[in-house]
């Protein structure tokens, strides 16, 4: 039955799809070129509104039930909302932070918070009334996280399918039928709305596309791996690892910059591939392979032992720091490991 419904949301999306594009221009919900973006005309940014009209068509079919079933499907309306309102008009930063902050008050208050972890030597962490907070910030923290990444044709969308075939596939194994039935519904209706927004991209998914996976992408996550040990817990952040690294070194990056932390610039990671010589494409397809190494690395840093566990989160610290400082995403002088490298490499050169 899941996938039958997977299969009907991708159908779904497939025929919707059109049809949000012809409607966006009805509205006015179009992205302009400029000297941020990548595209050289006008396109239609309300894409995003066919992976939710084919989610729903997708939860009606299968039924998915959970205690957060209502407010999930509240707080995924609020983003949409705010979504469409913001592709028509482009609200101020403050405006959809709200609604990001609102929708995820509702899911948390609706149960989805993490109480507590067990530390891996011994002891409990208890949040308290902090979990409300915390899980707040994570979840609107994965949302605009998804929504950065959006600067390529289907970036943000491929990224997504990647991090919910993992979310669904962990979640299989470990016998949430909730959780995983909710990433499949949502894997077909991004899979459909892919066939037309990877490059050369017929519409965008806009703030309404992106702002909404992020946000079922921060639940679904998040229920999948609550309450539980600090290793485990760790198993989302790998998942998202893309994302989430190109947003915390956007932050360092403003911050070194004495930017505003909203600022919009030209140094993401696509922008970083696009400028030392790949092809649109190719961009893509390499950040593709960045998260399902993620993917993978959690499945595998899931089944460790805890010195296994520690020594791969050892391992992708260094490589994604590598990474960092090969393609210059702090900035192009920042190579502390490289340089240490180089110069160990001529030491050994001249004995």
């Amino acid at each position: 039955m899941v996938y039958l419904t997977l299969l009907l949301c991708f159908i779904a999306s497939l025929i919707i799809t059109p049809l949000v594009k012809k409607f966006a221009f009805k509205i006015g919900a179009t992205d302009k070129p400029n000297q941020r973006k990548v595209h050289q005309k006008i396109m239609p940014r309300l894409g995003g509104l066919a992976i939710y009209i084919s989610f729903l068509i997708g939860w009606v079919f299968l039924r998915p039930t959970d205690e957060l079933t209502i407010p999930l499907l509240i707080g995924s309306l609020i983003i949409i909302v705010t979504g469409i309102i913001d592709d028509m008009r482009e609200l101020s930063a403050k405006v959809k932070l709200l609604g990001q902050i609102i929708a995820a008050l509702i899911v948390v208050l609706g149960g989805a918070q993490v109480h507590f972890i067990n530390l891996p030597f011994g002891g409990v962490i208890e949040f308290g009334i902090l979990s409300i907070p915390l899980t707040i910030v994570w979840i609107v923290g994965i949302t605009n996280a998804i929504n950065l990444i959006d600067g390529l044709d289907g970036l943000a969308a491929g990224v997504s399918s990647i991090a919910l075939i993992t979310i669904s596939g962990m979640a299989f194994l470990e016998g949430d039928v909730f959780v995983s039935s909710v990433a499949f519904i949502l894997l077909g209706s991004t899979l459909g709305f892919l066939a037309y927004n990877f490059h050369p991209a017929k519409i965008f998914m806009g703030d309404t596309g992106a702002l909404f996976l992020g946000f079922m992408i921060a639940v679904l996550s998040l229920l999948g791996f609550k309450n539980v040990t600090a290793i485990s817990l760790i198993v989302p952040i790998i998942i998202l690892g893309v994302p989430i690294s190109d947003t915390f070194f956007a932050i360092i990056r403003r911050i070194k910059h004495k930017k505003p932390l909203s600022a919009p610039d030209k140094s993401h990671l696509h922008h970083c591939l696009l400028e030392i010589g790949f092809s649109h494409k190719q961009t893509v397809l390499l950040i593709y392979a960045m998260a399902a190494c993620c993917g993978l690395a959690a499945f595998i840093f899931s089944m460790a032992t805890m010195w296994g566990a520690l020594f791969m989160i050892a391992v992708l610290v260094l490589a994604i720091e590598i990474i960092v400082e090969k393609v210059g995403l702090i900035g192009k002088e920042y190579q502390p490991i490289l340089r240490f490298i180089s110069s160990r490499n001529n030491g050994m050169k001249n004995r």
